[in-house]
């Protein structure tokens, strides 16, 4: 008998509201009932991730769902941040974008992104996808519990 599924804590760093609520849609259709955060721009993600400001009682995520285009700091610098730092730099990041261009992907994994998924147009495969995401870091990897 496999052990119980225990919910982990997603941050999601997205300015497009579309692509929000597709994400929403995607985590409240499964079965797991993992709590969702979401920040609309790279200083918010920041402020998530180092508690200040509006966030100072936000938790640790256990998974980053990273856009690339974002306002203020953009996905790529966002990412080196946090894979610089000691106390970040575990939690996997997905960058999750609409960017298919070779540089994108590449820079991504040299920032040591844990995958890159390029956003689908259609709805439906959308919403599969972030749903493959959340099954994969949920029920098939072995995450660090802080």
């Amino acid at each position: 008998m496999t052990a119980p599924v225990e919910p982990i804590q997603v941050l999601l760093v997205e300015d497009d509201p579309g692509d929000e609520l597709m994400t929403r849609e995607a985590f409240e259709d499964n079965k797991i009932s993992n709590t969702l955060h979401v920040v609309r721009d790279g200083q918010e993600a920041l402020d998530f991730l180092y508690r200040s400001g509006s966030y100072a009682d936000a938790p640790r995520p256990d998974l980053i769902l990273l856009d690339l285009n974002l306002p203020k700091y953009d996905g790529r610098q966002v990412l080196q941040r946090i894979k610089s730092d000691e106390e970040l730099a575990h939690i996997p990041v997905v960058v999750l974008t609409t960017s298919s261009a070779e540089e994108d992907i590449l820079r991504s994994y040299r920032l040591h992104a844990n995958a890159y998924v390029t956003k689908p147009v259609d709805l439906n495969q959308f919403i599969a996808a972030v749903r493959q995401i959340d099954e994969f870091f949920v029920s098939v990897v072995k995450l660090p519990r802080t």
